[in-house]
């Protein structure tokens, strides 16, 4: 049986793309400016430095914050206890953490700094998204005394 190269064919074309219209727009999607780097803390004798450090409370969360002195990157962590809830509260939470960390500390945070975001119950699984980030900005600048 011999295949059909009919108008039907011939029509799946994909469409050109105009180069030329590309170029003269910006970037919908929010870039990051900063060129700060963000690595993950990962052990326990970090957030124990960082727990006897810095306090800022808010509402969805707690933040604990140490200088380190390491110029080239940020370190961040977070933590939730058995306080939040079963395995999947805490892991919610851990994930509503790193992503409002993900959105503000590029921007905000400080070289050379620790920081550790520790869940509370009841709040930072259901707190509204928009005023977490919020609360975390103006947590951060409370910290570096308007730097950030």
């Amino acid at each position: 049986m011999a295949c059909d190269s009919g108008p039907a064919l011939r029509d799946m074309t994909p469409p050109k793309a105009d180069v030329a219209g590309q170029t003269s727009q910006a970037p919908t999607a929010a870039a990051v400016s900063s060129c700060l780097r963000l690595e993950t803390l990962k052990q326990r004798a970090d957030f124990l430095r960082a727990a006897k450090a810095r306090r800022i409370a808010c509402t969805a969360f707690l933040l604990q914050a140490r200088e380190t002195g390491t110029p080239s990157t940020a370190r961040v962590g977070f933590t939730c206890s058995k306080k939040i809830g079963n395995a999947v509260a805490r892991n919610r939470a851990k994930r509503r953490l790193r992503a409002v960390a993900r959105a503000v500390m590029p921007a905000q945070a400080l070289p050379g700094w620790d920081y550790v975001l520790v869940g509370r119950p009841g709040a930072t699984v259901s707190h509204d998204f928009a005023a977490m980030c919020d609360e975390l900005h103006s947590a951060l600048r409370k910290l570096h005394g308007g730097r950030a």
